[in-house]
C-alpha cells in the first residue's frame, strides 16, 4: 500500500514540475489558423474569418478537381490540378499583402510628415491620428478613420492604437504607434523631432528597398515561369484524352509526384535565395 501511495505521489509531483517547467507547444492545426489569420490581416481582409477562408480553398480545389477529372478522365492529373486549385487563393491573398506593404510603405514617410505638421499646429495626438483619415495618403485612411471612431468612442488612447495596429497590420506601422505610445505615456515633448527623424529613416528604407526590388525581379519572376511552364503544357495535353491518359498508370503517377515535389523544392529554393529580409511584427 505504502508503494502505491508513494508511487501516486510521485507521478503527481512529476505532473506538477511539468505543467511549469516544460515548454508548452502550440498545437499544429492552432498554428496553422494563426498563420491564415496574420497573413488575411496583412492583406486587409481581416474581417474574413480563417474558417471562411479555408473553406473557400477547398471549393475552388474540389471544384477544379472536378473539372479536370470530367475533362481528362485521369484522376492523379485531376488530383494535382485540385492542390493547385486550393492553393491559388492562397497565393492571391498572398500577393495582395505583399502589394498592400509596398504601398504602405510608399506612403508611411508623407503619413509621418502629415503627423508631425499636425503636431507642430498644436493639434493633440489622438486629433493628428484621426486627421490623416482625411489628409493622409489614400491607402493609410480607413485604417485611422476607424481609429478616428474608435477614439471618439472609448476615449482610450492605449487601447485605440492596440486596435489601430492590427487594422494595420504593417512592421512599419507598429513602429510609428510605438512611438506615438512612448511619446505619449512620456510627454510628447521630442515628438516632432522623433517624427521628423522617423520619416527620414522611412525614406531612405523604402528607396533602398524598391532599387533591390527592382534588380530582383528577373530573378523571381524567371523563377515563377520556370516553375508554371510544365504545368501549362500538361493542362494543354488534357484537351488530347489518348495522351493525357497515359498518367493514369502507375508510371504515370509517380511521373507526376516526382515533378510536382521537384517544381516545389527548385521554386522555395529559388525564392529563399533571392528574397530580400522581410521584416518582422517584433512589436504585435
Amino acid at each position: 500500500m505504502g508503494v502505491v501511495l508513494g508511487l501516486g505521489l510521485g507521478v503527481g509531483l512529476l505532473l506538477v514540475w511539468s505543467a511549469f517547467a516544460l515548454p508548452r507547444r502550440t498545437p499544429r492545426v492552432r498554428r496553422h489558423r494563426t498563420r491564415v489569420v496574420e497573413l488575411l490581416a496583412r492583406a486587409g481582409l481581416g474581417h474574413v474569418s480563417s474558417s471562411a477562408f479555408l473553406t473557400l480553398c477547398g471549393v475552388v480545389g474540389c471544384s477544379a478537381a472536378l473539372v479536370m477529372q470530367v475533362v481528362t478522365r485521369t484522376p492523379p492529373v485531376a488530383l494535382l490540378f485540385g492542390a493547385m486549385g486550393g492553393y491559388l487563393p492562397v497565393v492571391v491573398v498572398a500577393s495582395r499583402a505583399r502589394r498592400r506593404q509596398r504601398d504602405f510603405a510608399e506612403v508611411w514617410p508623407e503619413a509621418v510628415d502629415n503627423l508631425a505638421s499636425a503636431v507642430r499646429a498644436g493639434l493633440s495626438l489622438p486629433d493628428a491620428l484621426g486627421q490623416l483619415s482625411v489628409r493622409g495618403p489614400e491607402p493609410l485612411r480607413p485604417p485611422f478613420a476607424a481609429f478616428a471612431l474608435d477614439y471618439q468612442v472609448t476615449g482610450r488612447f492605449g487601447e485605440c492604437l492596440d486596435r489601430l495596429k492590427e487594422r494595420l497590420a504593417d512592421p512599419v506601422g507598429d513602429r510609428v504607434v510605438e512611438g506615438l505610445r512612448v511619446a505619449r505615456e512620456v510627454g510628447g515633448g521630442e515628438l516632432g523631432r522623433l517624427l521628423r527623424n522617423l520619416s527620414g529613416y522611412l525614406r531612405d528604407e523604402a528607396r533602398t528597398r524598391s532599387e533591390l526590388e527592382a534588380r530582383q525581379a528577373w530573378t523571381v519572376n524567371g523563377a515563377r515561369l520556370a516553375v508554371a511552364a510544365p504545368w501549362l503544357v500538361l493542362l494543354m495535353m488534357s484537351f488530347q484524352p489518348s495522351v493525357i491518359r497515359r498518367y493514369a498508370s502507375p508510371a504515370g503517377t509517380v511521373v507526376l509526384l516526382f515533378s510536382a515535389g521537384t517544381c516545389i523544392v527548385a521554386y522555395r529554393l529559388m525564392m529563399r535565395i533571392g528574397r530580400l529580409p522581410r521584416e518582422r511584427r517584433i512589436l504585435s
